[in-house]
């Protein structure tokens, strides 16, 4: 059986811990746009070449936990085989290490006899694989009947980890990510949660492995997981509770049929890793378990799949745009657009919505904010206290789509004090002598610039209606941008608040070409970078492409009426000048016409008194006499007359 030798027969030592660093040769699970600066020599060897570079290896470390795929465990078990057929030819004694996964104990039973129902590393002869890690479980055997004692040159150990987590996430990937996009009110918990689920941070597996590397401990099966007994649900809630929306339902498993993970997260054991707590000695990332550490694993969730806020102020004159480019930014970045007004109406209505809370506390407590609201605006011409905007403003800034995904600030706060108020946090930090907070703080600030002729001509251009409903009136605006430009000329602006700070405000010019603001937007994603977001999912990005096609179509239409009409009145056009053309013509002919006869008119008069009557009588005489050659009659007659007279 295996682990059934007297371990006396190993002359096993620990290695000096100051020993030289490792040379690791190894394989990726992805190189997608991943730059590895550490990387010597690059592989994609034969089953033959990577057989010489294992042989090269004093240790050999395959991972076959619960995300590999069979063609993995396959070759894991090929590499096993291989080794043991070159074993008599090793110059010294080399390790294989299989780190297996707690799935290959999920259909064991702790004993009838053991008050509590934890199972512990020493039980693993007993243990009973999942069927779907039945060749996981055959690996396992393989490398734990690797010879024993002083000769044997091949040492085998298999690292049982528990469901890991941390470092970007895997198995639990999917809570994450429904929790990160808020999409969802609630987080499904597939089955009933009750089910214990022994885990290890990923961090804290690589200890263990080179803790084996290290101290070659005389167990050959190591149980590696932590010190919790969390059920699905309790890891569930707190992912919730740290990056989603607080609350949790319980589905059906049949509604997780599509989840690769199904089988995993339906494990059911409770385990006890003492051999890892007596012989190995390291520092723990994750000792009390995933729910115990919450917040970390999430800030490293976020980090390792580049999840992090983008964090936008947009300052301005009124009219300058803000809001239209505040929402393309948003569309962009898939980010959460703070506009003042529109806040407040958000706050309201979630206040009127909370009132019928069953909780009477919190519908009470939403009665009282109401309340104040109103009050508020009521002594305020329908103005809200700026006291009342600041603790609206900093919820906002706090709550989790802003901590996931973002914000756009639009246009407020106005002044350094505001600035001052609203990015202070509870347990603020002093730089320069100022308190700011680091969640909150926006991170790139950009000043959208225009002269006050421009904004002018752009506020007289708007219909009527639309310059009512945004205050662009004559009478409101010129105030309102007579304000913005004296707020600027203080002592202490609001752009020397984020200068303080290293965040170094971006001038931006508006200019009456760039109607649709690309230039604006060029500028601003260049300073920003790409989009911290997950991609569209195929769905998702059939509705952007439909979303595409319709935008561009609505574009083609007034592309086309205006075609049209453009060439209807440059067709009508044509014909003015065609019918003034004729018409000028027609004037030209018969001033010419007119011209022609009167320059006529003494030849006429020429012909009539000295030609035409000799002609006429010789024409005459032609008809009477009718000769053979009327012509030359003619000709002798005029002669004949001509010198008759």
């Amino acid at each position: 059986k295996p682990g059934a030798e007297e371990e006396s027969e190993d002359d096993e030592s620990p290695s000096p811990w100051d020993e030289p660093a490792f040379q690791i040769i190894g394989t990726v699970s992805s190189t997608e746009g991943e730059k590895l600066p550490f990387l010597h020599q690059k592989y994609s060897p034969s089953r033959d070449e990577l057989l010489q570079l294992l042989l090269e290896c004093d240790v050999v470390v395959y991972n076959v936990t619960e995300s590999s795929t069979q063609q993995q465990v396959e070759e894991a078990t090929w590499a096993v085989t291989a080794l043991l057929n070159e074993m008599e030819n090793f110059k010294s004694r080399k390790y294989f290490i299989l780190v297996s996964s707690v799935m290959t104990w999920a259909m064991s039973k702790p004993k009838e006899d053991e008050a509590e129902d934890y199972l512990s590393e020493e039980e693993f002869i007993r243990r009973r694989p999942h069927p779907s890690f039945r060749k996981h479980n055959n690996l396992e055997k393989l490398v734990l009947k690797l010879p024993r004692g002083k000769t044997s040159k091949l040492k085998g150990y298999v690292v049982g980890a528990g469901l890991q987590y941390g470092m970007g996430e895997d198995i639990f990937h999917y809570f994450f990510k429904v929790s990160w996009l808020l999409q969802d009110p609630k987080v499904p918990i597939f089955g009933n949660g009750t089910n214990y689920i022994p885990m290890i941070h990923v961090g804290d597996l690589g200890r263990v492995i080179q803790n084996v590397i290290k101290l070659k401990p005389k167990s050959k099966y190591i149980l590696a997981v932590d010190e919790s007994h969390n059920t699905l649900e309790d890891v569930v809630k707190a992912i919730s509770n740290v990056l989603g929306p607080e609350k949790v339902c319980k589905v059906p498993l049949e509604d997780a049929i599509t989840m690769k993970e199904l089988d995993c997260l339906s494990i059911n054991l409770r385990m006890d890793a003492a051999v890892d707590s007596d012989t190995f000695s390291f520092n723990w990332i994750c000792r009390d378990g995933m729910v115990e550490n919450m917040e970390n694993i999430a800030d490293e969730y976020k980090r390792a799949r580049q999840l992090l806020p983008i964090k936008i102020f947009l300052v301005g004159p009124p009219a300058a745009g803000k809001t239209t480019v505040a929402e393309k930014l948003c569309q962009l970045y898939k980010l959460n657009h703070i506009n003042i007004s529109r806040m407040i109406e958000e706050k309201t209505t979630k206040l009127v919505t909370e009132l019928d809370d069953v909780h009477e506390e919190a519908a009470a407590a939403a009665q009282q904010q109401l309340e104040i609201i109103n009050q508020s605006m009521e002594k305020n011409q329908g103005q809200l206290d700026e006291s009342l905007i600041f603790e609206i403003l900093r919820e906002k800034l706090y709550s989790k789509p802003c901590r996931n995904q973002g914000f756009v600030l639009d246009g407020f706060p106005e002044t350094f004090e505001q600035a001052k108020v609203i990015f202070s946090d509870e347990e603020p930090v002093m730089i320069m002598c100022l308190f700011f907070s680091y969640i909150c703080i926006t991170e790139h600030v950009f000043v959208l610039e225009a002269s006050d002729d421009f904004l002018m001509r752009r506020v007289q251009g708007l219909p009527q209606s639309t310059a009512e409903k945004m205050s662009y009136t004559q009478e409101e605006f010129v105030p309102r941008l007579a304000r913005y430009r004296q707020l600027f000329c203080t002592q202490e602006t609001l752009l020397d608040f984020f200068d303080y700070r290293e965040i170094h405000p971006q001038y931006i010019e508006i200019n009456s070409e760039d109607l649709e603001y690309a230039g604006v937007m060029k500028k601003i994603t260049e300073d920003v970078g790409v989009p911290r977001n997950y991609s569209p999912n195929p769905e998702e990005q059939k509705d952007e492409n439909r979303r595409k096609e319709e935008e561009i179509k609505q574009k083609l239409v007034p592309e086309t009426e205006e075609k049209k009409i453009r060439k209807t009145a440059a067709l009508a056009e044509m014909t003015k000048h065609y019918e003034e053309w004729k018409k000028n013509l027609s004037v030209v002919e018969q001033e010419e016409s007119e011209l022609l006869e009167a320059k006529a008119l003494p030849l006429r008069n020429y012909l009539m008194k000295y030609v035409m009557p000799s002609l006429s009588a010789a024409m005459l005489e032609c008809s009477k006499i009718k000769p053979e050659d009327p012509v030359d009659f003619l000709a002798e007659h005029l002669l004949q007359n001509n010198q008759d007279n």
